[in-house]
């Protein structure tokens, strides 16, 4: 949602060329947050697009009832995160993702206790730790992030990766790393920049 959609196969295929595997797609609803974005459709198309030259996605549902959608992204991504605070049955979700062969990841708000996770880690793949309050791009990092992620990574099996999605760039992404992520979304740092592909190698060199 931070591309220039009117440019969008140009600046992903520069992005794959620079090393990029991996592209995370938010999909809005304008109920569960307050914005609306991307769709089916929209999906399909970028998930053909990225898989033909060795990437994969991993789509974020930001929506109410998203067991509804899962079935329509399952085909194009190859992992689906779903909110906790999104649906009363997150067990559910996360065994019909599975279910779906790919891999299930629960995202939890900046505001949700960590805990929640305890009686689900069993069912996910990967945690996302929401570091700014969902629904729109270019918001501020939420300064506390790094602690949550590593009192989530005491907490989760080693297996269980770790997600930060939100305002991360080449300040705080270092710091993320140490404290326990292991998959960094970083949205308008790079396809703000003027030279995304250089963005995304700034920040990529900062990873260990």
């Amino acid at each position: 949602m931070s591309a220039d959609l009117l440019r969008l196969g140009d600046q992903v295929g520069s992005l794959i060329d620079a090393g990029a595997r991996w592209f995370h797609v938010d999909i809005m609803d304008a109920h569960f947050v307050p914005n609306l974005t991307l769709g089916t459709e929209f999906v399909r198309q970028l998930g053909a697009f990225v898989r033909e030259r060795g990437g994969a996605l991993d789509v974020h549902l930001m929506v109410d009832r998203p067991g509804m959608m899962v079935d329509f992204m399952a085909p194009h991504a190859e992992a689906i995160s779903v909110h906790v605070e999104a649906d009363p049955h997150p067990h559910r979700l996360l065994q019909q993702i599975r279910g779906a062969g790919r891999l299930a990841g629960l995202a939890i708000n900046p505001g949700t206790p960590i805990g929640i996770v305890d009686s689900l880690a069993s069912s996910v793949d990967y945690v996302n730790c929401m570091s700014v309050n969902p629904g729109f791009s270019g918001q501020s990092f939420i300064a506390q992030t790094p602690d949550r992620v590593y009192a989530l990574r005491e907490r989760l099996p080693p297996d269980v990766a770790i997600e930060v999605d939100g305002g991360v760039d080449t300040e705080n992404v270092t710091r993320l790393q140490e404290s326990g992520a292991t998959m960094l979304v970083s949205a308008s740092s790079i396809f703000q920049a003027q030279d995304p592909v250089r963005a995304y190698g700034e920040l990529a060199g900062r990873l260990r």
